[in-house]
């Protein structure tokens, strides 16, 4: 992957082990998290130029595929899919916020919410009467 933030989602909601190759911006930052914390992913090695060999990415997806390493990943991103599949589910933590922005979008209060969260730098709760 990339390691843009959409696919690194779809790859997670399916529960897909990435090999991460990021090619600028926050896709770098996306990688680190990715291999570091997440640890849903091994990252290719470059040269001094940004190139990736064909032998370093074959060696990269057959150590994902065929390394115990690569399979705690496959185990992890598994788990991840499971949680991802409860965070979209009725009542799942992903749909519930989703619903709350719809509300604000249909309450016209997602506006004043950002602009005072723009003024003020800090997070306004909104209350719903």
């Amino acid at each position: 992957t990339h390691c843009g933030w959409n696919s690194v989602l779809e790859a997670v909601c399916e529960g897909v082990p990435m090999v991460a190759w990021p090619l600028y911006a926050e896709q770098r930052l996306n990688r680190v998290i990715m291999v570091e914390d997440m640890k849903v992913a091994l990252a290719v090695n470059e040269d001094k130029d940004g190139f990736v060999s064909g032998t370093e990415l074959e060696d990269r997806v057959r150590e994902l595929m065929d390394s115990d390493k690569g399979k705690e990943i496959r185990q992890r991103v598994f788990k991840m899919k499971i949680g991802a599949k409860k965070a979209r589910a009725e009542g799942g933590s992903s749909l519930v916020a989703f619903e709350r922005l719809v509300h604000l979008w249909k309450e016209k209060k997602l506006h004043r919410y950002l602009m005072c969260y723009l003024i003020i730098g800090e997070r306004i709760k909104i209350r719903f009467n």
